[in-house]
Order: structure tokens, then C-alpha cells, then sequence
């Protein structure tokens, strides 16, 4: 190498600092394992399994078939079911508590948060239980003459969906209805406006984004739900269990039609979160954030009944994981439960599955260990060093909001089943999808909490000597903090309790408890299952006080 090359290479190297590398490393890591996935089961539902050739056949297949079209419209079912269901709820529930004295909003809240982090393969689990044929609550609401119908089937997965779904519509709206200014309602009641018109005509148009992001999360969530349909589903088949049952049946080959489901799950909620952007495009109301609303009391019937309904809503959506613990207790020999209490379902779990534990914390926290570092780094560049770059790496992070995790786990295994990064069977390969699902948790987390901290303290630490990385080292980074915890506990809370991809990927050394209480429940090993999900409740639940003392959004931390 000559002294001139040398020299220009100390000087490229000299323009470069480390936040662009920073950069070019998010790019490659999101290239590889989201891009490249994606595009594989792209690829793959374009290629004839028989031949290799390029085909349409698959599309032709899966969209000419009546029981595929049966799938792709039940899953639309409960697409809307869900979201509608969880608007019911969480649209009165964010109404009461922002507008009106709720005593004990704090435990409200709290509970609505509890039952948005736990599992809704638990929630499946518990309701069959409570309305089995063989159910508890069952015979009791038989018993005063209260018929139900089955538990499997489109009202099990709606029930689930809207009591595990809603608190998205609640804790953005009650945001929303916090902020709105309260001269314009008090306007329209000048000019005699009732309370029911002025709500519908003036406060919702104002909260419509939020209350239609929290629908469009209860409808995306609801597609691509994979744990609920199949346990509660019963013949009730969506596209997501079709998805994965199509997969199994073309190991070994191209899994052209199961690509081709993916890629229909991924187009419909593309198409649904265009059409909710189109729609607050044309609604966009917006008010001043001042003369905010105050919070009225209520007195006598009124008062009651808007407890009843704020508390009736937020235990029902608990209930799951109540019955889930107390029966983790209960003396069982396999789908039978005995009467008494009993401790033998965690020492059976400790006696034959304890690698499925052991390899849950391992790979949840193998996980957060690599989003918090590159998620912390990406949101400080999302957040200080804007860019056309840095732009385009925020609008990809958005993807993985909308990629079921089966489809995820799938283009994972197309894209690393050979060659040099051939990882199937392995953990890491669980380890990474869990990274990339739940990597904007920690990149969001990181850049709103900088958005809140003045970067002159940095610079006026750059102007005494210090180099831009030891500055936020020293200096941004300890500021961070509490996003950073409450990023790593959000993303702690949904990998340990990940089944859609992990269900997928695992191998008999590399099952989790997801999946272990998922294969449990499908062999009526309830007291088993019940005793898996309580560790996992107990660690979301661990994990749901660091993200509420650390955060300063609080609720909103989980949105």
C-alpha cells in the first residue's frame, strides 16, 4: 500500500465515527433477519414444490380452495370480533376513569396492564377450564339457568381476544381523552349539545387516532394469533394454525403454501393499517393541550355503577390467571383434578421438564441482552442523528409489529435451514427471531425518553474533550436509564412468553415453557400447564413492577 492510500484511508476512517457504524451494523443485523426471512417466504410462495419452477399455483390453491377461503375469512371474523370486542370495553373503561373519580385507578390500570402482558394461550387455557363441558363456571351459570355456548369455537377465541386485547383501546384513549382540550366540549354544551352527542361529535373525532391505533393493534394482534385458534378453536380453523399445520406438512420440501398463507397475513394488515392511517389522515382533529378536562365526582347510582363497570371489566380480564394459579395448586392426576391442595404439579414439572425452564430464562434473557445494547444504540441515533438512514431504519422497525410470529418462524427456517448461516434445531435460532420480534420495544423505549432529555448536557461534554461515544457513556447513558429498564422489561415480559415462532424453530432440547404448556394443554396435562403458566405469570408479573417503577409513562410504557 502506497503512503497516498494510506493516507486516504486514515482519512475515510477518520470521517467515520461510531454512530455510523452503529447504523451500518442495525442495517445489516435488520437485513439479515427480517428482510431476508421476509423475502424468502416471498420467494417461496412463488416456487412449485414438485418442480422448483415459478407458479401462481399456490396463490391459485390457497385462494380457489373453499376451506382456505374459509380460513381467510374466519380469521377476518375474528379480526374484527376482537377489535370490536376490545373497543366495547376499552372505550367506556378509558372514558370513566380519565373523566370521572375512580377510586382505586391505579389497581385498575394495574390490572389492565397484567392482563395485556400475560399470555393469551393462558387465557384460552383458563376459560376451558372455567367453560368446559366439565367447567365450574359452567355448571354454576347452569345451575340458575344460564346456557352458554361451547367454549371452542368463534365465541371461546372472541372471548379471549376481546378480554386479552382491550387494554390497548384503553390505555391509548385514556391518553388521549387526558389531553383533549375541554373548551371545545364545553362549547358544544353551551349550545346545547347532550352528553351522548357531544361525545360522539366533538371528544371522539378528537381521540380517533388514538382509539383507532388501539383497534388496528386488536385487529392485527387477532390475526395473528396462533395459540388461542388452536386450543380453543376446535374446528374453527383461521390462517395463522393454517399457516403452521401446512408447514409441518411440507418439512423436507419447499414450503410453498405456507409462504403463500404467510404472505396473505402479512398483505391484510398492511391493507388495514393503510386504511387506519387514510382514515385519521381525513379525521385529523387536533386542540391546544391546555384548559385540559377535570375529573368530576360522581354521586350515588352513577357512582356505582361506573365502579361496577371499570372493576367488572378489569376482573373479568383477570380471571384467567387467577384460576391458572389457584389450579397450579390443585392435587391432579393428568386432565382430572382432585379435591385439596397439593404442590405435586411443580414438582412433577422440576422432576421431568426442568431444561424447559431453564432454556425460557435463558433465551429470554440471551435476547434482552442483545436488544437492549443495539436497541439503546439505534434509538439514540433515531433520536439525535437523523438521517434518510436512520429514517428508513425506523419505518423497517415497524415491521415487525405486523409480522405474525408464525410467519417469522417460518421465513426463519427458509432462510436459515442451510448454507453457512444454517442455524434450525439450534437455540440461537430462537434466540434471534425473539430478538428481532421484540427489538423495537427497546429502540421506541430509548428514543421517547431521549426526546425528553436535552442534549446540551452532551454537548457541552463533547466541547470539553470528551469523544462522542465516551459522552454517551458518561453522560446520556445514566439519563437513559429508566427507558432503557422499562424497554428491557417490555421486551423481557413478551419473549419468555413467546409460543407463534418459537413453536416453529424449537427441537426436543430447545422447548420453552410456551411451548411445553401448549403441547400440555393438547394432551390434558392441565395441572402441568397450570404450573408452567403460574412461573410464567409470576416472571411477567415480576417484570411488570420494574417497567411501572422505572417508566415514567407509566401504562403507557406497554403501547
Amino acid at each position: 500500500m502506497t503512503a497516498a492510500m494510506a493516507a486516504g484511508l486514515r482519512r475515510r476512517l477518520a470521517g467515520l465515527n461510531i454512530w455510523t457504524v452503529v447504523l451500518a451494523v442495525a442495517l445489516i443485523v435488520v437485513f439479515i433477519l427480517l428482510i431476508n426471512p421476509l423475502y424468502n417466504i416471498l420467494v417461496a410462495s412463488f416456487i412449485d414444490r414438485k418442480d422448483g419452477s415459478f407458479t401462481l399455483g399456490n396463490y391459485g390453491r390457497i385462494l380457489g380452495l373453499g376451506f382456505y377461503r374459509s380460513a381467510l375469512t374466519n380469521s377476518l371474523i375474528i379480526g374484527f370480533g376482537g377489535m370490536i370486542g376490545a373497543l366495547v370495553l376499552g372505550v367506556p373503561l378509558a372514558f370513566l376513569t380519565s373523566r370521572f373519580h375512580i377510586r382505586g385507578r391505579t389497581i385498575v390500570s394495574t390490572l389492565a396492564v397484567l392482563a395485556l402482558v400475560s399470555p393469551p394461550f393462558i387465557g384460552a387455557y383458563s376459560w376451558i377450564m372455567m367453560l368446559g363441558a366439565n367447567g365450574w363456571l359452567r355448571h354454576l351459570l347452569a345451575s340458575v339457568g344460564i346456557g352458554l355456548p361451547s367454549v371452542f369455537g368463534i365465541f371461546g377465541i372472541l372471548l379471549v381476544f376481546t378480554l386479552k386485547f382491550y387494554p390497548f383501546v384503553f390505555l391509548l384513549t385514556a391518553s388521549a381523552l387526558s389531553s383533549v382540550n375541554r373548551s371545545l366540549e364545553d362549547a358544544g354544551e353551551n349550545l346545547g349539545c347532550g352528553p351522548y352527542r357531544r361525545f360522539f361529535k366533538i371528544t371522539l373525532p378528537l381521540v380517533f387516532p388514538a382509539v383507532s391505533s388501539g383497534a388496528l393493534l386488536a385487529f392485527v394482534l387477532s390475526i395473528a394469533d396462533f395459540g388461542t385458534p388452536q386450543i380453543i378453536g376446535g374446528e374453527f380453523r383461521v390462517l395463522s394454525t393454517e399457516a403452521y399445520n401446512l408447514f409441518t406438512s411440507e418439512i423436507g420440501g419447499n414450503p410453498g403454501l405456507a409462504s403463500t398463507v404467510s404472505i396473505i397475513l402479512i398483505s391484510i394488515s398492511l391493507v388495514f393499517i393503510i386504511l387506519q392511517r387514510q382514515a385519521v389522515n381525513r379525521r385529523n382533529f387536533a386542540g391546544s393541550l391546555i384548559n385540559r378536562p377535570e375529573v368530576k365526582f360522581l354521586r350515588g347510582g352513577k357512582s356505582v355503577a361506573a365502579h361496577a363497570i371499570c372493576y367488572g371489566i378489569v376482573i373479568a380480564s383477570s380471571i384467567p390467571s387467577i384460576v391458572v394459579v389457584v389450579m397450579s395448586f390443585r392435587k391432579t392426576q393428568g386432565p382430572v383434578f382432585h379435591p385439596g391442595f397439593s404442590l405435586s404439579s411443580y414438582a412433577r414439572i422440576i422432576r421431568e421438564v426442568p431444561d424447559v425452564i431453564t432454556n425460557s430464562f435463558l433465551f429470554s434473557v440471551s435476547a434482552v441482552i442483545l436488544i437492549v445494547t443495539l436497541g439503546t444504540l439505534v434509538g439514540y441515533i433515531l433520536a439525535r442523528r437523523q438521517s434518510f438512514l436512520s429514517g428508513t431504519l425506523d419505518s423497517i422497525l415497524m415491521v415487525p409489529y405486523i409480522v405474525p410470529g408464525v410467519v417469522l418462524g417460518i421465513g426463519f427456517i427458509v432462510a436459515f435451514n442451510t448454507g453457512r448461516l444454517a442455524m434450525t434445531g439450534t437455540g440461537l435460532i430462537i434466540v434471534l427471531v425473539i430478538f428481532i420480534r421484540r427489538l423495537p420495544y427497546a429502540v421506541r423505549s430509548s428514543s421517547s425518553i431521549l426526546k425528553q432529555i436535552s442534549n446540551s448536557v452532551e454537548e457541552a461534554a463533547i466541547s470539553l474533550g470528551a469523544s462522542p461515544a465516551r459522552a454517551f457513556i458518561k453522560v446520556t447513558l445514566p439519563l437513559m436509564l429508566p427507558g432503557i429498564v422499562a424497554g428491557a422489561m417490555m421486551a423481557f415480559v413478551t419473549a419468555i412468553n413467546e409460543l407463534s415462532s418459537s413453536i416453529i424453530l424449537y427441537v426436543g432440547g430447545t422447548m420453552t415453557m410456551p411451548v411445553r404448556i401448549y403441547l400440555s394443554v393438547l394432551d390434558g396435562e392441565f395441572g402441568t400447564a397450570a404450573a408452567l403458566s403460574t412461573i410464567l405469570l409470576t416472571s411477567t408479573g415480576i417484570a411488570v413492577y420494574f417497567v411501572f417503577r422505572y417508566s415514567s409513562a407509566k401504562e403507557n410504557a406497554f403501547v
